[in-house]
């Protein structure tokens, strides 16, 4: 009797810290449509509201680690259980650096702003790149939720046409550049904010693998897709 307590209360425990993890998540992903919205607007009010929420997102992070090291002080916690909170450990990080990257494009629209260069520059052609990103983080969140990982697996793939958006988005940039050198700086500028967008695909893309390694308790970084798909079956 005592034994089904103590695992119903570890139980409520992995509950309670998996649900922290979404909300986290849900911050995230507030932020990253908030800095869109920015981007989009060239609004400097939604880009500070991107930067006001990076301290509660890292104050979570913060909190939430707190909480697995205390969980596994207690608890001693072997095979999926023992798995389950190391992904949490890094689902967290990897949301935290999703909100440093978004954080990122607000400082790079406040930056364009203040250039005046922003009304000549291709910004909207990055929204489909950044709203791809933005939906395979969420679908990330989702897959954890669900411990999915046929899921998982498709947000691997679907982080390809991320690259292919940053890849042709570049190449007109450059344009821009060698057409008008007064667009240089801000154009820059536009770089890192694309290569952020980029960069929070990748994390999306991480957690996925995470998941995979939750579930089927196979670690599938760096395999090929088809190692990937034999490992989830």
């Amino acid at each position: 009797m005592g034994d089904k307590h103590l695992s119903s209360q570890f139980d409520s425990e992995l509950s309670g810290v998996s649900t922290r993890v979404m909300e986290m998540g849900g911050l995230v992903e507030s932020q990253i449509r908030t800095a869109v919205y920015a981007l989009a607007e060239f609004s400097a009010e939604a880009a500070t509201q991107v930067t006001e929420a990076e301290r509660r997102v890292n104050t979570m992070e913060l909190e939430i680690d707190r909480e697995l090291s205390s969980i596994i002080a207690r608890r001693q916690p072997t095979a999926r259980d023992l798995r389950l909170l190391i992904a949490i450990s890094k689902i967290t990080a990897n949301l935290e650096r999703a909100g440093d990257e978004a954080e990122k494009i607000a400082r790079m629209v406040i930056s364009i702003i203040d250039s005046g260069s922003a009304r000549v520059l291709p910004a909207g052609e990055l929204r489909i790149a950044a709203d791809l990103a933005s939906g395979l983080l969420r679908k990330s969140l989702d897959a954890f939720a669900r411990l999915d990982a046929s899921m998982a697996v498709s947000i691997l793939k679907e982080d390809d046409a991320i690259d292919r958006e940053f890849d042709g988005f570049v190449r007109k940039l450059i344009t821009y550049m060698m057409e008008d050198a007064r667009t240089i700086s801000a154009s820059l500028d536009l770089l890192f904010v694309a290569k952020s967008i980029e960069r929070i695909g990748d994390h999306a893309k991480n957690i996925a693998e995470v998941i995979v390694y939750v579930v089927k308790g196979e670690d599938i970084r760096h395999s090929s897709m088809a190692a990937i798909e034999a490992v989830v079956g």
